[in-house]
């Protein structure tokens, strides 16, 4: 019996790590993080061209607000903090720039 309540144990912490890494607030934090480190990157000339939104009803919508030309430094922040993310959160940035990729190849035909 001592292994199965172990296990169940780790199971119960996995699914709760990844949930938690899709909470509202922790996306909130994540998008911050990587605004600003975008900001910082980007020309002065770009850089009040970034910025997200958090829809203040569906708190999981996020409208990320930024010019075509500073879209490959938010690509770069993403990358930087991808490590750093619980995975959850990493899958969730990574289709944002799937996501990115497709319309930035769109505004090319």
């Amino acid at each position: 019996m001592g292994i199965i309540n172990h296990m169940m144990k780790v199971i119960d912490t996995d699914v709760s790590n990844l949930k938690q890494g899709l909470q509202p607030q922790n996306l909130s934090f994540w998008y911050e993080k990587i605004i600003k480190e975008t900001i910082e990157m980007a020309p002065p000339w770009l850089q009040d061209k970034i910025k997200v939104h958090q829809d203040p009803v569906l708190t999981m919508k996020f409208n990320l607000d930024i010019s075509k030309r500073a879209v490959r430094y938010f690509m770069i922040a993403v990358d930087n903090n991808l490590d750093a993310m619980p995975c959850s959160t990493k899958l969730y940035f990574l289709k944002v720039q799937e996501i990115l990729s497709v319309e930035m190849d769109k505004s090319l035909v």
